[in-house]
């Protein structure tokens, strides 16, 4: 039998949690949710949109299961506390592991995670709750993340690597073997982390600079 899901947000993450969901799961979307403040048009991808606040009405939590598709705002504060509301509130929730990622580690994979293709995940990693791995990383044997972490694509994590609660782990940064990174660090795209990373640290690579030569007089190209 279909799975019926309630999709919580109502953003572009929200809409690609449809499309994935809608594709490549076994469930059915059956709407959306926000908390009543944010309230806007009554219908987002074709389905209902329905306060967070009067959910249970519409869609009873033993009629649907919830996916909160929220991004890393507030260091992933935000889409934590949702997951936690909804969870008080009895909602069983879902996750989408893409088939199109390899996932060798027994299925040692939490509630609400969103896991796009083309991750590696290797054997014995371990990941926590409500974790976004975006398109394209490797994560390492024997690693382990923690819930409410945001991973951003082509991200290496070598193998033995912990990752505290709520992170978030830029584009292309690159996590060295057997190192821990504390709670609440932003480690920020292209980055090097070399050894541990104290809680709530941020680690940010140099960004390139302008050359002095304009592109009109570069040869060859």
């Amino acid at each position: 039998m279909t799975k019926r899901l309630v999709i919580f947000g109502a953003g572009d993450i929200a809409q690609l949690a449809h499309y994935y969901f809608s594709a490549q799961s076994d469930y059915e979307v059956a709407g959306f949710t926000v908390d009543a403040a944010f309230m806007g048009a009554p219908t987002f991808c074709g389905l209902p949109v329905v306060a967070f606040e009067s959910l249970a009405e519409r869609f009873p939590p033993e009629d649907v299961d919830l996916f909160v598709a929220l991004s890393y705002s507030k260091l992933n504060a935000v889409r934590k506390e949702k997951y936690l509301a909804a969870k008080s509130s009895g909602y069983r929730l879902a996750s989408f592991v893409s088939p199109a990622a390899t996932v060798l580690n027994d299925g040692l994979i939490g509630e609400n995670c969103f896991i796009f293709e083309d991750n590696t995940i290797q054997p014995f990693v371990r990941i926590g709750n409500n974790v976004t791995l975006w398109s394209g990383n490797h994560i390492g044997h024997h690693s382990t993340i923690k819930d409410h972490c945001f991973i951003a694509s082509h991200v290496v994590v070598s193998g033995g690597v912990e990752i505290g609660e709520q992170c978030f782990v830029g584009v292309n940064a690159t996590l060295r073997d057997h190192i821990k990174i504390g709670d609440r660090c932003v480690v920020g795209a292209g980055a090097l982390l070399l050894a541990d990373a104290e809680a709530e640290g941020v680690y940010i690579g140099p960004a390139t600079e302008r050359s002095r030569v304009p592109s009109t007089r570069l040869r060859g190209i």
